[in-house]
């Protein structure tokens, strides 16, 4: 199995920046997507940013030119860059991973969550 662990949430000030952290461990090798996903209270969980085992990224319209998704090259450490915060990014950020088990059986990793807000 795949273990994810988040660092790096905090409060920031509206218009401020924030990067935040996954690290994985277990079954690395297998992975071929990772993610993050945010929940804010009140509201359901959504994508953040995605990135593929060929990463390629993908973004929510309400982050893109302003968030950045990365990872390493052994897919055991997932980044997101946070720009431009506003009161709208303020929610639990968590980290995903899904892995290849076989063709067409996939089984998705989830880490425990870090807080991020945005307040003044």
């Amino acid at each position: 199995q795949v273990h994810l662990v988040e660092s790096g949430g905090g409060l920031v000030q509206p218009g401020g920046s924030l990067g935040l952290s996954c690290v994985a461990s277990g079954s690395t090798f297998s992975i071929n997507r990772m993610a993050w996903y945010r929940q804010a209270p009140g509201k359901e969980r959504e994508l953040v940013a995605s990135i593929s085992s060929g990463s390629t990224t993908n973004y929510a319209d309400s982050v893109k030119g302003r968030f950045t998704i990365s990872r390493d090259n052994a897919k055991t450490r997932l980044y997101l860059q946070m720009n431009s915060l506003s009161p709208d990014d303020t929610g639990v950020y968590y980290c995903y991973a899904e892995r290849t088990v076989r063709p067409g059986l996939n089984f998705a990793s989830w880490g425990q969550g870090t807080q991020v807000t945005v307040s003044s």
